[in-house]
């Protein structure tokens, strides 16, 4: 397992991190995977016997039982070994109605919940799980500070939101010298390059920790699916079509890939994932599971080295079209690419 330093934090973590959707069965997130506990605690140890030191999850995911789960698996850890990321904003309850979002009040509510469900006295990473509009960023960028001052969050980041709102939050932290976001929560695949227009270059310029989820885009990118919507009995993606991908595109990329993941002896997932991790923006990449083969597979693209062949090919293939401002921005940059010739 190789390791990468998560933005400005100073933390090495490992470049593959534990994702925990799959576990917990609790209404809709059954379809995630429904493990439980026995299961849990068997893709935890073998993660973390294979090297991984990240795990990743979030309250609402099967309503708070993800983290319970989590919890258990992790106890007889040691806990200076891993670390520990959870979020908050999703509804926790359908009957509070202030059980959601970013207020004050809820967010203090469920990070106490989440440190009990985790048995845990910190959080070592708390992210925001996306944009809330009704509650000013001020308030919102307060709370988190003055929960990394009460050591119980170690550092703070966010999910999901747009390059403005990234760029305001580190505005305002900056102005009343608050906790910054120190990560970025992204989907990112290489067959769904959207961040690269705006985002990619802000994460490099302010130097935040790029954590990508559902690198896999839901299973379409296994290899297992066909262009014609058939898979595996079961999957996810039969079921829950998400995240949105260009199914056209995406199986372009997915027929250039099959001739490289024969050349390396490798899964079509492993060199998916492989690409992700030839991105030296990237710190760590989520992966779930709902078996240790499943797993192992994942894992094992931490050991496979693409060629620049091979990246060139899966770069050709999966380049966005060029989009304004950006082309006239690479217009631009041409003028100061060399210096003129002297007369």
């Amino acid at each position: 397992m190789n390791y990468r330093l998560l933005g400005r934090t100073g933390l090495y973590v490992s470049e593959l991190c534990l994702g925990t959707m799959t576990f917990g069965d609790q209404g809709f997130w059954k379809v995630m995977g429904g493990l439980g506990q026995e299961a849990v605690t068997t893709l935890v140890k073998q993660a973390f016997d294979a090297g991984v030191n990240f795990i990743d999850t979030a309250n609402v995911y099967s309503m708070g039982l993800s983290e319970t789960l989590t919890g258990a698996a992790i106890k007889g850890l040691p806990r200076d070994e891993i670390v520990v990321a959870t979020k908050a904003y999703g509804p926790m309850s359908e009957t509070q109605i202030n059980g959601r979002g970013q207020s004050r009040y809820h967010l203090m509510n469920e990070l106490d919940a989440s440190l009990k469900r985790l048995q845990l006295d910190h959080i070592d990473l708390y992210q925001l799980h996306g944009y809330d509009p009704l509650t000013p960023l001020e308030e919102v960028l307060a709370t988190l500070n003055d929960m990394v001052r009460s050591g119980k969050v170690r550092h703070i980041g966010l999910c999901n939101m747009a390059a403005w709102q990234i760029m305001k939050g580190l505005a305002i932290s900056e102005k009343n010298r608050w906790a910054r976001f120190d990560t970025v929560q992204a989907y990112y695949t290489v067959a769904g390059r959207d961040l690269e227009r705006e985002l990619l270059p802000l994460i490099q310029d302010q130097q935040l920790g790029l954590m990508v989820w559902s690198p896999l885009a839901g299973g379409l990118l296994s290899g297992k699916f066909s262009a014609d919507g058939k898979g595996p009995e079961g999957a996810r993606r039969a079921s829950f079509d998400f995240p949105v991908v260009d199914k056209a595109r995406a199986f372009k990329v997915v027929d250039a890939m099959r001739p490289i993941a024969a050349r390396h002896q490798a899964s079509v997932a492993q060199v998916a994932l492989a690409w992700l991790l030839s991105r030296s923006q990237v710190s760590s990449v989520i992966v779930g599971a709902r078996t240790p083969e499943q797993l192992a597979d994942n894992l094992g693209a931490s050991a496979l080295a693409l060629t620049a062949e091979d990246l060139q090919a899966l770069d050709d293939v999966s380049k966005l079209p060029p989009e304004y401002p950006g082309w006239m921005l690479a217009m631009q940059g041409q003028y100061r690419a060399k210096p003129p010739a002297r007369p």
